[in-house]
Parts: structure tokens; C-alpha cells; sequence
């Protein structure tokens, strides 16, 4: 008799465990995130966020994990910097351990299949990857940079592990792979075919002078921007290394950079330029002219806490659309990673909200203009004053 209340016992805790997972409280419906803010016609939204396994696999429900008496410890990533995207699935390069994957079609995530013997990564700092998929990781402790094929296998490394260099990004273009080596204060070229080295631009004197490059970008047109942490801006070579300009210098207010880092261009040849000190992302026209920034430091979504590398993806939209507000038309997405808070991997949207007028890149620069004289005009009467009050 005890032992069949026993039995009863457990089968009615059982059910109403069951039912008190199954039981899920009303979710608040969450207020979108745009930049600008409103009123201002919105061009960026912020999306969603990756952190880990729990964003992304499915949670197994509370029964499955009462029956089998498992306490999982859920993956994340741990201090994340080079990011990119190819065909649903996102690859951060986290560097205290190798790159990850969030694979949004399998529900996954996990690690670069071809990082482990000839392939290993030390300290995966920064990914690029081209169209038919091969992907090109910047080791900067390693000595090398790494390539692996469509399926996430290894090719090839370029330039000797242990070498009197540190690559800390790569990006290809037609056949030549370009690096940032921040050591020797240049950009390497290599052979794509061969892995031979072929040529180092950026020392030269005067305006195209390198002092610390750590990220670079191509436009459409085939110019190089590298971003310049020693000399607080962004500057533009053509591919001989011959200084066609620089954005940016060092300070605090907008168009300006303190902590410059990663780069990234769209196919309207907008430069996206991450500040790590600002918390932010500015973004240029192809003259180099501010047109607006979004991203702000905090633990709110949409915040960023410090940002490492931007990303633009234009084929992996779809995956990404149901997050978006029914009256915002995303056009492609910004994928920015932070290295510290509870949301590293940060994805935006950018386009336009439906029946709205917008301006056009030159009206708002004017817009900018404006702003930044208005600043200038409020600080200098402050000034005044309180020179007159000594």
C-alpha cells in the first residue's frame, strides 16, 4: 500500500512538473530600437543578439532534464573580435579559445571543424571570407593567417608561424590576400595561389604612413581603408599603397575617433567604423563625410560594450527579418561584436521605415553640419561667459 502511494506520489509530481513547464508567462512585448531615435526616420534597427548555446539551440524542456538528470553548462563565447557571415551561419573569432559558429539553420553551435592539427588556431583575432565561401583568419600569436574552404576545412596558412611579423586581419581581393601587420606598421600582399608574399605597402613617408593598423576593407572600386589605431583615423590606399585620403581624427566629437578599430563598407561604399572608447559605430560616406553613428554604451539591447568589429551581410537577411518591426524594410544587416556584457554578438538592421521621406546622404551631412556648428556656437558662448565671470 505505501509502496503504491509512493508510486502516485511521484506520477502526480511528475505531471505537475510537466505542467508547470509547459505553463509560460506572457512576454511583454518588447519596444523596438532604432537609430536615429524617433522622431527621426529610423535607418538602423538593433535586432537580436548571440551570446552563447542558449541563444540559438533549443531548450530542452524541464521533464527531459528531470528524467535524465542532466545540469548542463550552456557554451558561450568568451571575449570575442573578428566576426563574419556565409550562408547561416556566423563566425566569431574568439579569442581565448578558436572561431565559433552559430549555425542559424541547424540550430547549433559549436566550433570551426577544420581548427584542430594543421589548422589550429592560437588566438583567432579577425575573419573575412569571400564569396565562394573560403574564410581567412588573422592569428596574430600563431604568426599566420589561416585558410579554410567553403566546408570549413583547412587549405593553407601564409607567411612563416613564428616570424618576425603579427597578422591581425586579412581581407582577399581578385587574387592577392592583403594583411594588417601591426608589427612592422604595413600592409603585407600574398599570393593567393602560392601563399607567396609579393609586395608590403603603407611605410612609405608622408600621408599614407602607417603607425598601427588593425583592421582593413575594400570598396567597390578596390581601394584599401585600413584603420589606423596610432594615428587616430582611417586611411585610403589604392592598391600600390599610395594615399588617395584619411577620415577622421583624434577626439570626442562626432567624425572623430579616440580608440579606432573595426572597419567594414557596403556596396553604396558606406564606411562603418567601430570606436571602442565611444561604444559606437560612425558611419562615413565615400568622402569621408559623417552621416550618422548608432550603438551606446550601457546593458540595454542596442547598447554596445566594448565593440570590436563590424560586419555587413547582404545574402543572410532572411534569417534575421521576423525580428525587424513590420514597418521597418530591412536592406541588409550589421553584425557587431562586443567583448565584454551579455550580448557579444549584436545584429542590426539597416533600411527604412515604410511611408516615410528620407534625406539623402548630402542633406544629412548638412543636418550634421549644423549640429556640430550649433555645439561649437553653445560651447564658445559658454566659454565666454564664464571668462567674463572671473
Amino acid at each position: 500500500m505505501i509502496t503504491e502511494f509512493r508510486y502516485l506520489s511521484s506520477i502526480v509530481l511528475i505531471m505537475l512538473f510537466i505542467t508547470g513547464c509547459m505553463t509560460a508567462a506572457p512576454q511583454a512585448k518588447k519596444t523596438p530600437v532604432f537609430f536615429p531615435e524617433p522622431p527621426a526616420p529610423a535607418r538602423i534597427q538593433f535586432l537580436t543578439s548571440y551570446t552563447g548555446s542558449k541563444d540559438i539551440e533549443p531548450e530542452k524542456s524541464g521533464f527531459d532534464k528531470f528524467i535524465t538528470g542532466e545540469n548542463e553548462k550552456a557554451s558561450r563565447l568568451d571575449k570575442p573580435y573578428g566576426i563574419a557571415m556565409h550562408k547561416g551561419k556566423i563566425y566569431v573569432c574568439d579569442t581565448n579559445r578558436t572561431v565559433m559558429v552559430f549555425d542559424l539553420e541547424k540550430k547549433t553551435f559549436g566550433t570551426l571543424a577544420g581548427a584542430q592539427g594543421l589548422g589550429k588556431l592560437v588566438q583567432p583575432l579577425n575573419i573575412s571570407i569571400d564569396r565562394d565561401g573560403n574564410k581567412f583568419v588573422a592569428d596574430p600569436v600563431r604568426g599566420q593567417v589561416v585558410e579554410f574552404d567553403k566546408n570549413d576545412f583547412y587549405v593553407k596558412s601564409y607567411g612563416m608561424a613564428g616570424g618576425d611579423w603579427k597578422p591581425v586581419d586579412a581581407a582577399p581581393y581578385e587574387d592577392l590576400l592583403y594583411v594588417a601587420d601591426i608589427k612592422n606598421t604595413a600592409i603585407k600582399i600574398f599570393d593567393r595561389k602560392t601563399g607567396e608574399l609579393v609586395n608590403t605597402i603603407g611605410q612609405d613617408e608622408g600621408l599614407g604612413k602607417l603607425v598601427m593598423p588593425t583592421n582593413i576593407a575594400f570598396d567597390r572600386e578596390g581601394y584599401l581603408y585600413v584603420s589606423d589605431a596610432g594615428r587616430f583615423q582611417i586611411v585610403k590606399l589604392d592598391r600600390d599603397g599610395h594615399a588617395r585620403g584619411v577620415i577622421g581624427q583624434l577626439g570626442s566629437q562626432p567624425s572623430s575617433f579616440a580608440r579606432p578599430k573595426g572597419i567594414a563598407m557596403d556596396r553604396e561604399d558606406r564606411l562603418y567604423a567601430v570606436d571602442a572608447a565611444f561604444d559606437n559605430i560612425q558611419v562615413f560616406n565615400h568622402e569621408g563625410k559623417l552621416l550618422l553613428f548608432f550603438g551606446r554604451s550601457g546593458t540595454r539591447p542596442g547598447d554596445l560594450y566594448l565593440p570590436a568589429k563590424v560586419s555587413i551581410d547582404y545574402e543572410n537577411a532572411k534569417y534575421f527579418e521576423h525580428y525587424a518591426d513590420p514597418n521597418f524594410q530591412i536592406e541588409y544587416v550589421i553584425l557587431v561584436t562586443s567583448q565584454f556584457g551579455e550580448r557579444l554578438v549584436n545584429v542590426f538592421g539597416f533600411g527604412r521605415e515604410k511611408g516615410r521621406q528620407y534625406q539623402s546622404d548630402e542633406e544629412l551631412m548638412m543636418k550634421l553640419k549644423e549640429k556640430e556648428l550649433k555645439f561649437k556656437e553653445e560651447h564658445a558662448d559658454k566659454t565666454t561667459d564664464g571668462e567674463k565671470s572671473k
